[in-house]
């Protein structure tokens, strides 16, 4: 949290007023009325307030260009060419934009997520969770999506194809609009579109925060297993979540992965050589693949064997002892095989 209170989150009784420019919109300006909608304002109608098909809440959104509007407003962003957080100006086109640390100019958005972000977040997070993780979640987002924008928008690196920002451009109506239909009707498709555009980012990071809430879950669970696996080559969880990233970004010496599927069974995942990549550190033994029910249980000598993909990098078995079982021979059968190359 900045050390100035930021507009509208402190006891404010009044309605805040946050302003951004009229005209072609893009992911910054359209994600930082998002985030602002979510930090105070989360049970709010976000399209609505756009469109103004409600009265306002506490919340009151403008976009608009004219200099009494700017003058007004509680909180402007992405126009004004003023930079000063405490007065609620967060505009980052002057000739001394405000930097990253690293030297990354800020967008608009980038601007709002310092300030609002983690008020946000603690919106939207449905379960109970501390500090700690709120900042976590926070910082993760920055890293994989906000940084992302700021580069973009700056012209600093695209974000490339189908990403959250070509989604965003797709909302805005083409450039012959007002010559077709009459600059009243382009004005308010360009308002419809922008609407459309903030449902759509904010449906994405309503879901991110979420899956970022569960992937720090995710690395806590899978380093407690690690820590009590008796063989730290064979991971084994109780319940399906991601496990790769933990695994790369921990650096641990896993070759299988043993869990449960939502039919019942379990299964054994090899893991690949490299995050991301095709292949397996080792993979499941030759004579397995493509088999499965009687054929794979009398080869594998796993009675309770089902399946093993032709692929070789994933089998399974109607038990978690089966499934440990096929991993456990799985290695013995690699080690045989390299002690006769040797």
């Amino acid at each position: 949290m900045p050390e100035h209170t930021p507009i509208g989150l402190g006891h404010e009784a009044t309605t805040t007023t946050a302003l951004t420019h009229s005209g072609n919109f893009h992911l910054d300006e359209t994600l930082g009325y998002v985030v602002l909608h979510y930090a105070l304002t989360p049970m709010g109608d976000l399209r609505a307030r756009i469109l103004g098909d409600v009265p306002d809440d506490c919340l009151k959104f403008q976009r608009s260009r004219d200099p009494e509007k700017i003058q007004a407003a509680d909180i402007v962003f992405d126009v004004g060419g003023i930079y000063d957080p405490p007065k609620g100006r967060y505009d980052h086109h002057m000739k001394n934009k405000p930097l990253r640390e690293d030297g990354t100019p800020y967008s608009a958005a980038g601007l709002l997520w310092k300030d609002y972000g983690k008020a946000a977040i603690r919106n939207l997070v449905r379960t109970q969770v501390d500090d700690a993780t709120i900042a976590a979640i926070w910082q993760s987002i920055d890293k994989s999506l906000v940084i992302p924008i700021d580069q973009d928008d700056n012209g600093v690196a695209k974000m490339g194809k189908l990403s959250l920002a070509d989604i965003v451009s797709a909302c805005s109506p083409p450039w012959d609009t007002a010559e077709l239909h009459g600059p009243e009707e382009a004005k308010r498709r360009e308002t419809l579109g922008f609407a459309n555009a903030a449902t759509a980012v904010a449906s994405h990071l309503v879901n991110t925060v979420d899956r970022v809430r569960a992937s720090l879950k995710a690395t806590d669970r899978v380093l407690a297993a690690y820590e009590n696996a008796e063989d730290k080559r064979i991971l084994v969880m109780d319940t399906g979540m991601p496990t790769e990233k933990v695994i790369f970004e921990h650096d641990l010496p896993v070759i299988y992965v043993v869990s449960p599927t939502g039919s019942g069974q379990w299964n054994v995942k090899a893991i690949p050589p490299e995050r991301g990549a095709f292949g397996q550190r080792i993979s499941l033994p030759e004579a397995w693949g493509g088999l499965d029910g009687k054929a794979l249980a009398e080869v594998s000598g796993i009675p309770d064997a089902i399946f093993a993909h032709p692929a070789r990098f994933i089998c399974g078995a109607a038990s978690r002892e089966g499934a440990l079982a096929m991993a456990r021979r799985a290695l013995e059968i690699d080690a045989a095989l390299k002690s006769q190359q040797n």
